[in-house]
């Protein structure tokens, strides 16, 4: 059991902690990244109980239903939800790449959450398929979301962003989800997928540095003008 545990929870911390680490300007309250963290894996539970209702109800149970909807709607909107509610209008959330941070950190709670029902059900012989496909494309999922939701807080276009970081989210992870269904052929489509998400995801991470930068040398000669004043 101890062995299920760590291969469960450890794919989803060492991701995150790269994810905090990484920002190089103003690390975010801990205590604020461990509640998202938390949030996102008890989120597992709703999510659970919403689509065992639907299945036993025969309600979308079509692939495209079930990887776009019942899969991809449901689970993005819920962490989307749960950064706006619980992270979104915090004092801490002060750049960009909080928003990447704070989406990541409820997308892999979750990813975390059900990595640990899915070791127990299957023992831990599929922990690293777990790792290198589901939990690392939830971690991803959440990178591209949050850089929209970091955008959006910075900017005039607040709806806009927030809703194109939410529904990119939806289709990748659909995609995602219909590409693992797809029969013996799976990993043919799911190789190149991954790839692309992860190119994708890291240019958005690389493009808020940029940004931060950018912002930061502004800031940085318009005070030295004003010390000369």
């Amino acid at each position: 059991m101890l062995a299920i545990i760590s291969a469960g929870i450890a794919p989803g911390i060492a991701f995150l902690s790269y994810i905090y680490l990484k920002d190089k300007y103003e690390t975010e309250p801990i205590g604020v990244v461990i509640k998202t963290f938390i949030i996102g894996a008890l989120m597992v539970f709703p999510v659970m109980v919403i689509q065992y209702a639907f299945n036993s109800e025969h309600l979308l149970q079509g692939n495209l239903a079930q990887a776009y909807l019942l899969s991809g709607l449901l689970e993005e909107f819920l962490k989307w939800f749960i950064v706006i509610y619980t992270a979104y209008h915090h004092v801490a959330f002060s750049e960009r790449y909080d928003g990447i941070v704070y989406t990541a950190a409820v997308s892999l709670g979750f990813a975390t959450a059900e990595n640990l029902f899915y070791l127990y059900a299957y023992g831990i012989d599929v922990a690293l398929w777990r790792a290198l496909l589901p939990v690392a494309s939830h971690g991803l999922f959440g990178i591209i979301m949050g850089y929209y939701i970091g955008k959006a807080k910075f900017s005039n276009k607040k709806v806009k962003w927030l809703l194109t970081g939410l529904i990119l989210a939806i289709v990748l992870h659909g995609t995602y989800d219909l590409l693992m269904d797809s029969g013996s052929r799976w990993l043919y489509g799911v190789v190149p997928f991954m790839a692309f998400l992860w190119w994708y995801a890291l240019r958005k991470v690389k493009q808020t540095y940029k940004y931060q930068e950018a912002w930061l040398q502004k800031y940085q000669a318009k005070n030295k003008i004003a010390d000369h004043l």
